[in-house]
């Protein structure tokens, strides 16, 4: 493998890249071309200073790109630290991109390249955030580590729960707690037999789109916790990125309207036959009649009516998640530091 560090996004790597990530040992929506690429304009909607470098780590065996370690050495915890491009808020599941048969060789050659190449900047440790507790890339890191005498360290950071389908919607709602099932169908059946009207829909028209995300924001920011994170580097990395996943194919931009206005709003990603679960927002005002519940009850029966695997809820230990039938996964912080 040939190792080459880029200071730079070079777009011309993106065809390759989504290729290269579509058969990796996680296949991410947060790691494709678009959407780090996207993250690094704005650091993450402001999370680094821009200050930061990129540190973008390529590995090609002739023409073919076979390994990318996207990172960036930043200040952290009053360490000089490579991280992963991603980390830390924004971006649920990070990791490199490799496919299985060459992971050993790309892992071994990273490190030796971090560890020895004098272009790349100066770093204290490596901290990988994010990573699935069930990637192979962890007892690697290990494994390769231990081989050059390198301290290693794995944590646990949060669950990151998610729902399996089967495909139909009945069977669905037969495996969830029964007290649950109820409150599903009493909650669509009360929507949908009211007085006033209501509907759902995906977006699907491009020359919409900036006055839908202005929409989504308003009702974000109905949550005092969410109006303090948008603030206007962190508006503009969301609208950057449901730009990205709009062109690219694989956004997923639902809204619920009650009498014409807008109740709740999901932002997803429809990607690698899942549906990943972004952020919502809400309207107060209709808060009565459950909208998140109700919008979230029709997701799950389209996930399931169009053939979709798993309903990923992504980080976070939120009850509701749990009450539609969600089980944990975990993913750990990753650190490497020289001996």
């Amino acid at each position: 493998m040939e190792f080459k560090y880029h200071s730079q996004f070079d777009v011309s790597l993106k065809d390759a890249w989504n290729r290269l990530l579509s058969e990796s040992i996680d296949h991410l929506p947060f790691l494709r071309f678009e959407y780090l690429h996207n993250w690094w304009l704005t650091r993450g909607g402001g999370e680094w200073n821009q200050n930061s470098q990129l540190v973008l780590i390529t590995a090609h065996r002739g023409d073919t790109l076979i390994g990318v370690a996207p990172l960036f050495v930043a200040e952290h915890d009053g360490k000089t630290c490579l991280l992963n491009l991603g980390a830390i808020e924004i971006s649920d599941f990070l990791n490199f991109l490799v496919r299985p048969e060459d992971l050993d060789e790309f892992t071994r050659g990273l490190l030796d390249f971090l560890g020895h190449h004098a272009e790349i900047p100066t770093w204290e440790k490596i901290e990988l955030y994010n990573i699935l507790e069930s990637s192979a890339v962890i007892n690697t890191l290990k494994k390769e580590s231990a081989a050059l005498k390198w301290n290693f360290k794995s944590e646990r950071l949060q669950p990151a729960p998610y729902v399996t389908l089967s495909g139909d919607w009945e069977t669905y709602l037969a495996n969830i707690d029964k007290k649950q099932r109820h409150e599903i169908r009493r909650k669509i059946r009360r929507l949908e037999n009211a007085d006033e009207k209501s509907r759902w829909y995906i977006v699907k028209d491009q020359s919409t789109l900036d006055e839908e995300i202005q929409a989504f924001f308003a009702l974000m920011m109905q949550d005092p916790q969410k109006e303090k994170f948008l603030t206007d580097d962190m508006k503009t990395a969301m609208r950057n990125l449901i730009h990205a996943a709009f062109d690219e194919g694989y956004l997923q931009f639902v809204f619920l309207e009650i009498e014409g206005q807008k109740a709740a709003a999901y932002l997803n990603f429809d990607y690698n036959n899942r549906i990943w679960v972004y952020n919502s927002g809400f309207d107060d005002q209709f808060l009565s009649w459950s909208p998140g519940w109700v919008l979230l009850s029709y997701l799950l029966q389209w996930a399931n009516e169009n053939k979709r695997g798993e309903f990923d809820f992504l980080r976070g230990d939120e009850k509701y998640k749990y009450r539609f039938g969600a089980v944990d996964r975990f993913i750990r912080k990753i650190t490497i530091t020289r001996s």
